[in-house]
C-alpha cells in the first residue's frame, strides 16, 4: 500500500506538509480574475492541459551540471510524456526526445504493466524513466519495451530490439555496459556495440533473476533487483523463487471478457518468495552466493556497495520487522558479518528507509528513530563506535537530500519548524544539530540534489500556489525558475482562480489529551445557513494528509457543489513521532477510528455544519476506514463511500500488513486480525453507503470486496456498489468514479430533507 490515491489522484503527489502559521496571502492574480470566474466541472478536471500546471518529472542535472533534463507532458495529452533539456547557463530548452516520434507503440510486456501498477503510473504514455551515462555524455531511454541510447546532439542509437521487453535497465558506473532483465534473466552488453549477453543461468518459471520481488516494489520502495559495483568489477544480483508463495487465482474482469491469472501473491500469515544474492563479474563468472544469515524467511531490503567497492552492503531484515541487520559482505567470498542493527521497542516495528549514505572512510550517514524521532546519525565504519546524532528534538527528517562530503554538510527535509510544514534545511557533519532551514516556511517544499550536492532543484507548493519548481544553490538561494508556473492568464486554472476557497488549519484534543491536525475549506458562507461535509480520510501509516500542499482542484469542485471539505490526521501517521504511529501495533481499525471520530464531533460543533448532513469517504485504506467509521459509528456519518477496501487483512500482502498486525493470523495473532477485520461487522452499518472496487485490482484484490457484499448480501443489508471492469486500484483517476460519488452523496447527504 505504497500511496493513498486520496481524492481521484488529483491531489498533489508529494509528502504535502506545509506551514501552520497563518494564512496565505491572495495569489497576486486573484484579485483580477475575481470578474471572470469560470464554473470547475469534473469533466474538466481529468481533461488536458492539467489545470495544476504542466509539471515536470524526474528532474536530474546531468554529471558535469550543465543540463537539467525533465519529462515534461505534451500540451494535448498530459498523460504522454517526452524528455526535454534546459541549459543551465543560457536558460534555452529543448526536446532531447519526442516519444511519439521514436516510439513503436508496441504493447508493454505483462511484467513491465505490473511494474509501472507497483509504481502507480499505470496511466502514463511514452518515456516515464531515464538515466544519465556516468560521463554525462548520453542518457538511457527505454521506450515501448525496448532501449535507446540519445546522445545530446539529438541523435539517437536502438540497443535493443526484441519481441520480449526489458525490464529495469542501467548503465554500469564506469560506462562500460548497458544492462537489463529480458525473459527473467539478467542480459549485460557492452555499452560501445556488440551482443548482450545473458549471464545469469535458470530464470524461468517461478525463478526470477535481477527483479525485485512484488513486496520489495509494492511496499519496501525497491524496485530493482541488480546492483552494480564502481568500475563494473561486480554485479550483485538477486535471484528469488516464488514456488514457496501461494497461488491466488484472480479474475481481471474487463469489458470484453476476463482475463484469469494464477498469480503468486504472498497473503500474511503464508510464505514469502525465496531470496538469495550472488555477486557475479558482468560476464556472469566467478558468481559467488552472499551468506546472509541462517533463516531463510527474512526481506532482503537495501543493497548498496562502499565508494571503493571493496565491500558489498547489504540491509536485512527478519520476518516480524522488529529486528534490521545492516551487513559488510566481501565480494570474492560472499562471507558476511554483521555491522550494526535497529531493533524496535515492545508493540513496535522498525521502519525501513532509503534515508542513508555511506562516505569514502566507511561510515555512514543514518535515519534512526532509535529516540522515538526520525533523525540522522553518523554511524562509524565498524559499526560499534560512538555514533553522533547529527539532528535532534521532537520533529522528523523527512527526507536525506544530498552529502557534500567535501564540505562535510548534509541536506535534508523535515518538520522542524511545523509538525505540517515541508522545509529543506542543512547540517554541518562537525556541527551536529545546528541546523540552516534554506526553504521559505508557508510552503510545502521538497528537493533533489546532484550527486556533488552543489545545487538543489527545490519543489514548493501552498494551498493557493500549484507547483513550483526552481534551481537553488547549496545555500538555497534561487538561481533560476525551472517551472515557475503562476497561476495568471493563461495558466489553465486561472479561469477558475476567483472561485478558489482559502485552506484553513488547526488543531483539536482527543478525549485523552492528544493533539491532531487538521484541515478544512468551505464554501463562502451565509449567515445562519448550514452546509454539509465531505469528509475525507485516509487514516493509514506512511501517509500524513493535512499539510499546507496544493491539493489540486478536487477539493475545490467539491466545494464549490456546496460541501465544506475537511480531512484529518489520526494517530498511526507517520511524521509525529513513533508513539504516535505505533498506537496501531496489532490494532488496525481501532485508535483511527476514534480520532475520525473526534473530528467529525468537532464538525458538529461547528456552527456553519449540518451536524446531520457529514459524508465520509476513502480509498484503499480510506475505503477500509469508511468500513470501520461506519460499523463502530451508526448514525454518526449520514453516508460514506468506501473506494478499493481491504476488509481482511489476511488477504493482503506479508511486508504490510504483518508490520503492523503480526505474523501469524490463523493462531497468535487471530484475536487481532478478527478485530480488525471489516466483514463480520458489516451488517451493523446503518447509514447509506457506496462500495466501489477496481475489477482487475491486483494489490486490495477485489475478493476484500465480493467477501464483504456477500456478507451484507446474506444478511439483507442494504448497501450500493459500483464495480469498475478493467480498473486497477488506480481506478479512482476516472471522472464516471467521482460521478457516481457526487450523485450518490447529493442524492443521500446534501438534498435529504433536514431531520
Amino acid at each position: 500500500m505504497r500511496k493513498s490515491w486520496l481524492l481521484a489522484g488529483a491531489m498533489l503527489a508529494g509528502w504535502g506538509a506545509s506551514a501552520m502559521a497563518h494564512e496565505p496571502e491572495p495569489h497576486p492574480a486573484q484579485a483580477s480574475a475575481r470578474q471572470a470566474s469560470q464554473v470547475l466541472t469534473l469533466e474538466r478536471l481529468y481533461q488536458s492541459p492539467d489545470l495544476s500546471g504542466a509539471q515536470p518529472r524526474s528532474l536530474r542535472l546531468s554529471p558535469d551540471g550543465t543540463l537539467l533534463t525533465s519529462l515534461r507532458p505534451r500540451a494535448d495529452d498530459r498523460e504522454r510524456l517526452d524528455l526535454w533539456a534546459t541549459d543551465t547557463r543560457t536558460g534555452q530548452e529543448r526536446m532531447l526526445i519526442d516519444s511519439k516520434k521514436l516510439g513503436t507503440g508496441a504493447e508493454l510486456s505483462e511484467a513491465e504493466k505490473m511494474q509501472r501498477e507497483r509504481a502507480r503510473i499505470t496511466g502514463l504514455k511514452g518515456i516515464v524513466a531515464y538515466d544519465w551515462s556516468p560521463d554525462g555524455k548520453s542518457i538511457l531511454v527505454p521506450l515501448d519495451g525496448d532501449l535507446y541510447l540519445a546522445g545530446l546532439d539529438g541523435s539517437v542509437r536502438r540497443l535493443t530490439n526484441t519481441p520480449a521487453g526489458e525490464l529495469n535497465p542501467a548503465l554500469s558506473p564506469g560506462n562500460g555496459y548497458v544492462s537489463f532483465v529480458r525473459d527473467q534473466n539478467l542480459y549485460v552488453q557492452p555499452i560501445a556495440g556488440g551482443q548482450a549477453a545473458k549471464v545469469t543461468p535458470d530464470g524461468a518459471g517461478t525463478v526470477h533473476w535481477g527483479e525485485a520481488e512484488f513486496v520489495a516494489q509494492e511496499e519496501m520502495d525497491r524496485d530493482t533487483g541488480y546492483w552494480w559495483a564502481p568500475g563494473d568489477k561486480y554485479v550483485a544480483v538477486e535471484r528469488f523463487d516464488e514456488a514457496p508463495v501461494g497461488v491466488v487465482t484472480r479474475a481481471a474482469i474487463g469489458a470484453n471478457g476476463t482475463r484469469v491469472f494464477d498469480q503468486r501473491y504472498p497473503a500474511a500469515g503464508t510464505p514469502n518468495v525465496a531470496v538469495e544474492l550472488y555477486v557475479m563479474k558482468p560476464d556472469g563468472s566467478g558468481k559467488v552466493k552472499v551468506d546472509l544469515g541462517t533463516n531463510p524467511d527474512i526481506y532482503l531490503a537495501r543493497v548498496n556497495w562502499s565508494q571503493d567497492g571493496s565491500q558489498l552492503l547489504v540491509q536485512r531484515q527478519n520476518r516480524t520487522q522488529t529486528v534490521l541487520d545492516v551487513l559488510a559482505v566481501d565480494p570474492a567470498t560472499g562471507k558476511s558479518r554483521v555491522l550494526f542493527s535497529e531493533k524496535s521497542g515492545p508493540k513496535s516495528w522498525v521502519n525501513l528507509s532509503s534515508n542513508y549514505r555511506i562516505l569514502k572512510d566507511g561510515s555512514w550517514i543514518w535515519w534512526s528513530e532509535r529516540d522515538g524521532w526520525g533523525h540522522l546519525y553518523r554511524v562509524p565504519a565498524d559499526g560499534r563506535g560512538k555514533w553522533t546524532q547529527l539532528t535532534k528534538g521532537p520533529w522528523a527528517v523527512t527526507g536525506l537530500v544530498g552529502l557534500d562530503e567535501a564540505k562535510g554538510r548534509l541536506f535534508f527535509t523535515g518538520t522542524k519548524d511545523d509538525v505540517i510544514a515541508g522545509n529543506v534545511y542543512s547540517v554541518d557533519l562537525a556541527r551536529p544539530n545546528a541546523i540552516t532551514r534554506l526553504t521559505e516556511t508557508g510552503w510545502s517544499n521538497g528537493a533533489t540534489m546532484d550527486k556533488a550536492a552543489s545545487r538543489l532543484i527545490v519543489a514548493r507548493s501552498n494551498p493557493t500556489q500549484p507547483t513550483q519548481v526552481y534551481l537553488a544553490d547549496a545555500t538555497g538561494k534561487r538561481i533560476s525558475w525551472i517551472n515557475e508556473n503562476r497561476v495568471v492568464p493563461g495558466h489553465p486554472y486561472y479561469p477558475y482562480l476567483a472561485a478558489h476557497q482559502q485552506t484553513q488549519f488547526g488543531t483539536l484534543k482527543t478525549s485523552d489529551g492528544e493533539t491532531l491536525y487538521w484541515e478544512m475549506i468551505t464554501p463562502p458562507l451565509e449567515p445562519g445557513k448550514k452546509y454539509p461535509v465531505f469528509f475525507e480520510h485516509y487514516g493509514g501509516p506512511h501517509s500524513q494528509v493535512v499539510g499546507r500542499g496544493w491539493q489540486g482542484p478536487m477539493p475545490q469542485y467539491i466545494v464549490g457543489q456546496g460541501y465544506i471539505y475537511f480531512k484529518i490526521d489520526n494517530r498511526g501517521s507517520p511524521n509525529r513521532g513513533k508513539a504516535f504511529e505505533d498506537k496501531i501495533w496489532h490494532a488496525m481499525g481501532s485508535v483511527e477510528v476514534t480520532d475520525q471520530l473526534a473530528g467529525a464531533n468537532y464538525l458538529k460543533s461547528l456552527p456553519f455544519v449540518d451536524p446531520a448532513k457529514i459524508a465520509t469517504y476513502g480509498w484503499s485504506y480510506g475505503g477500509y476506514m469508511t468500513l470501520k467509521m461506519l460499523e463502530a459509528n451508526q448514525g454518526v456519518y449520514a453516508a460514506g463511500v468506501s473506494g478499493a477496501p481491504v476488509t481482511q487483512w489476511e488477504l493482503y500482502d506479508t511486508h504490510y500488513t504483518e508490520r503492523y498486525m503480526g505474523a501469524d493470523p490463523k493462531n497468535r495473532d487471530k484475536a487481532a486480525y478478527a478485530a480488525s477485520g471489516a466483514v463480520e461487522n458489516g451488517p451493523k452499518i446503518t447509514d447509506p453507503l457506496l462500495l466501489i472496487h477496481g475489477m482487475a485490482d491486483d494489490n486490495v484484490v477485489l475478493d476484500n470486496s465480493t467477501a464483504f457484499a456477500a456478507k451484507m448480501q446474506a444478511e439483507n443489508v442494504p448497501f450500493e456498489m459500483m464495480f469498475y471492469p478493467g480498473k486497477t486500484h488506480t481506478a479512482a483517476r476516472d471522472v464516471h468514479v467521482w460521478t457516481t460519488i457526487m450523485n450518490f452523496l447529493d442524492r443521500e447527504v446534501k438534498s435529504k430533507p433536514a431531520k
